[in-house]
């Protein structure tokens, strides 16, 4: 398995809290989205990558476990962590904790598919991507 990369950093914002004063679900999910991003930019799926090549990817397959409350001020750092690398599909899970306790707030593992935005259907990644990512999981 590969080590954890520094994938995000933020706060949360009072607007990020819901009625009962944590943050909602819905904003867990946007950081670790974000994380997502800067996970792909890492492996060399960048915007631009993405644009030119006529590709994209697609989360498939998501499980969120919410493990400490998190609320206004907290800063919080996501980690992510390559699990696996298949022809066409990558699994990663994301840790976020609150930088303050040092706890895991909250963790999700997801699954990704590598898409050609043309044909619409799954393509296998390019090489360099591969070896990349094969890198991060110590395959190389």
């Amino acid at each position: 398995m590969s080590q954890p990369i520094l994938t995000y950093r933020g706060t949360v914002y009072p607007w990020h809290c819901d009625q009962v004063g944590h943050m909602n679900v819905m904003w867990y999910v946007g950081k670790f989205d974000e994380a997502t991003w800067q996970l792909f930019n890492a492996l060399g799926l960048s915007p631009s990558y993405l644009r030119s090549s006529n590709r994209g990817m697609a989360a498939v397959d998501q499980h969120i476990s919410y493990l400490q409350e998190l609320h206004a001020g907290d800063v919080v750092t996501i980690r992510t962590t390559l699990l696996e690398l298949k022809e066409k599909s990558l699994r990663f899970v994301h840790e976020m904790t609150n930088d303050e306790t040092a706890e895991v707030a909250a963790r999700t593992t997801l699954k990704a598919v590598h898409l050609d935005t043309v044909t619409r259907s799954s393509c296998a990644f390019a090489v360099a991507i591969a070896t990349k990512a094969n890198g991060m999981l110590g395959n190389a």
